[in-house]
């Protein structure tokens, strides 16, 4: 089914919205009765017209993966597009704005009651939140407001998402740049800029001149077409002259090594970011450093940031609250697009705030433990990717190969294995 629904946008403005039902259909045990509800939060997007209910589309991996372990193991999904895609009447998109996302999902799960109960299909009050890289920050932070609301979560599992915002764009800034740095700037200073209006007075101010047009069209303009068209680069964040000779050691980082070669991309001349904004950047870093990144501390985000990007990181950063309902984090450690430090900043802070044995982490790219059955599964997909680009010529043992799937194709196949187990364990 395809719902649409009211909702807000990220300054309260009245908009609407649209998502996925999905319900158990058929004789098995499983699929009859009152069923329990997953909610689910999708990965980024680069195209208004994505819709997560539109199972015909090629491009629809998530969709086809979720209706595959959903309703085909007894769970009600439902899956919100977010605003600003598919049917929704919002010009823009709010990208990772913890606060409005996860209005927008609780917006949709009420939906999806209203419509069950016209359906007379009855769910057993059991509810799951969960999803994927941006979907999984905005599955933690909606866990965070259903709790808030009083709401009753039965357990969440957050996937590969970038939970730890302030560190996460200090490390990036820092020369950590990220696997799809480029898009993923251009949407959060749309986003932020939208919600807070504090990021510039005109987009030169952060961008270079010839890129600045890009600011808004990426929720409309599909990425590889902005590139092909001069109007993003495809990898260059930053300039690969350094903005001051005291950070030449952070242009870019080397450390750690195997993630290297994806830091080195995000360099060059033909760049994103002015650098002077990234020098104000690293300045008020130095002032107010981050307590998880560079160096673990307090753990948590600066008490007073004077970068309006930073303060508005710190705004939508995730360590700030505590579950009552059991946790699972899944992740793999060499995720080059959301590093793995956010779900390792989380569980520093929840091992100190949360009663021991609520909050499971999971790397799916180790060995040992419990899940060794999705370790070892994960270990062979990895290791036959790696296997067939020495078959092609190859000569780095397939570690490039493996990188440019890791964080889209890899690691959620088998973090999702997981989360259905954790689900059918409560």
């Amino acid at each position: 089914y395809h719902l649409e629904y009211d909702t807000v946008g990220a300054r309260g403005e009245a908009t609407t919205a649209s998502a996925a039902l999905m319900i158990p259909t058929g004789s098995h045990p499983r699929c009859q009765g009152p069923r329990p509800i997953v909610l689910y939060a999708h990965g980024k997007r680069t195209l208004k017209s994505f819709n997560i209910a539109d199972l015909t589309s090629q491009s629809n991996e998530e969709g086809l993966a979720l209706a595959t372990v959903g309703p085909a193991r007894g769970y009600i999904v439902v899956a919100p597009n977010y605003a600003g895609y598919d049917t929704s009447s919002l010009s823009y998109h709010p990208y990772l704005d913890a606060d409005q996302q996860s209005k927008d999902m609780m917006d949709a799960l009420t939906a999806a009651h209203s419509a069950l109960s016209a359906l007379k299909i009855a769910d057993n009050h059991k509810l799951f939140v969960t999803g994927y890289s941006q979907g999984g920050h905005v599955a933690m932070a909606t866990h965070r407001a259903l709790q808030a609301a009083g709401i009753a979560v039965t357990a969440s599992a957050p996937m590969s998402g970038p939970y730890a915002m302030s560190a996460f764009g200090d490390a990036v800034v820092m020369g950590q740049v990220d696997d799809g740095s480029t898009e993923n700037f251009i949407m959060l200073a749309s986003s932020y800029q939208h919600a807070y209006g504090n990021l510039y007075t005109t987009p030169t101010d952060i961008l270079e001149p010839k890129y600045a047009s890009a600011i808004d069209a990426l929720s409309t303009t599909d990425a590889n077409t902005l590139i092909a068209q001069g109007l993003l680069p495809r990898h260059a964040l930053f300039d690969s002259k350094p903005p001051a000779p005291e950070f030449a050691s952070m242009t870019p980082a080397t450390q750690p090594a195997n993630l290297a070669p994806v830091f080195a991309m995000g360099f060059g001349p033909d760049h994103l970011v002015r650098n002077a904004y990234r020098l104000r950047y690293l300045r008020d870093a130095q002032s107010a450093p981050d307590g998880g990144f560079p160096i673990r501390t307090t753990g948590v985000p600066p008490a007073r940031p004077a970068n309006t990007l930073r303060q508005d990181l710190k705004s939508n950063d995730l360590r700030n609250w505590s579950p009552t309902a059991p946790v699972l984090l899944c992740g793999g450690d060499a995720d080059p697009s959301v590093f793995f430090l956010n779900t390792q900043l989380m569980q520093q802070y929840w091992a100190t705030n949360t009663p021991s044995g609520r909050v499971t982490v999971l790397d799916v790219d180790s060995s040992g433990g419990s899940y060794a059955d999705v370790k070892n599964a994960f270990r062979a997909a990895k290791d036959l990717i790696a296997f067939e680009a020495i078959l092609h010529g190859a000569r780095d043992g397939g570690a490039a190969a493996v990188r440019e799937i890791y964080h889209a194709t890899l690691v959620p196949p088998f973090c999702l294995m997981a989360v259905t187990s954790f689900f059918d364990a409560h």
